[in-house]
C-alpha cells in the first residue's frame, strides 16, 4: 500500500512536470500570435497610410512572408505538441484515478478484516475469562470451551484472510515491478 502511495505521488510529480511543459507551450503560442499580429498591424497601417497609386497590387515582401510562414509552422507544431500532452496527462490522470480507487478498495477490505479480527479477539477474551472463572469454580463447562473454541477458529480464519489480502497486495505490487522491467528489457 506504501508502494502504491508513493507510486502515486512520483506519477502526481510527473503530471505536475507535463503541466509545466503545456503552459510553457501556451506562453510561446500566445507569444507567436503577439508577433504575427505585430506584423498585420504594421502592414494594415501601411497599406492605410499609402496614397491611391500605392495600392496597386504590389509584391509581398519575401522577407515578412518568409517570417510569416515560420510563425505558421512554429504554431501548428507547438499546437500537435500541446495536444500530445493533453493526451498523456488525461491518461495520467486516468491511470491515477484508477489506482486511487483500487488502493481505497484495499483500504476499505483491510479494515473489514481488522474489525473482524477485533471482534473475534475480544469474543475470544470474553470466553476465556468465562473459562478461568469455570476452571476456578471447579466447573467444567462444555459449551464454554466449545465457544472458546470457536472464537480461536475465527480468529485464526480472520488472521488468513488479513494474510492473504496482504499476499494479494504484495503480489499485484510484483507484478507492476515485472511488467516494468519486462517493458524496459524490450525498449
Amino acid at each position: 500500500m506504501r508502494r502504491g502511495i508513493s507510486k502515486l505521488r512520483r506519477d502526481t510529480n510527473e503530471k505536475g512536470h507535463r503541466m509545466g511543459q503545456i503552459q510553457d507551450l501556451e506562453q510561446r503560442i500566445t507569444a507567436a500570435f503577439s508577433r504575427i499580429s505585430a506584423g498585420v498591424e504594421a502592414l494594415s497601417a501601411a497599406a492605410h497610410a499609402a496614397t491611391p497609386a500605392a495600392l496597386a497590387p504590389a509584391t509581398p515582401d519575401p522577407a515578412l512572408q518568409e517570417a510569416l510562414d515560420e510563425e505558421r509552422m512554429a504554431h501548428a507544431q507547438l499546437n500537435e505538441r500541446l495536444r500530445v500532452l493533453r493526451d498523456q496527462s488525461a491518461a495520467t490522470e486516468s491511470a491515477l484515478r484508477s489506482e486511487v480507487e483500487y488502493l481505497t478498495g484495499q483500504l476499505d477490505a483491510q479494515g473489514l478484516d481488522i474489525q473482524r479480527l477485533s471482534a473475534t479477539v475480544a469474543q475470544l477474551r470474553d470466553d476465556l475469562a468465562r473459562l478461568r472463572q469455570a476452571a476456578e469454580q471447579g466447573v467444567v463447562d462444555p459449551s464454554l470451551i466449545n465457544r472458546a473454541m470457536m472464537a480461536e477458529l475465527e480468529a485464526l480464519r480472520a488472521t488468513r484472510a488479513a494474510e492473504a489480502s496482504e499476499m494479494n497486495d504484495i503480489l499485484a505490487a510484483l507484478g507492476g515491478v515485472l511488467d516494468a522491467e519486462e517493458g524496459r528489457a524490450h525498449a
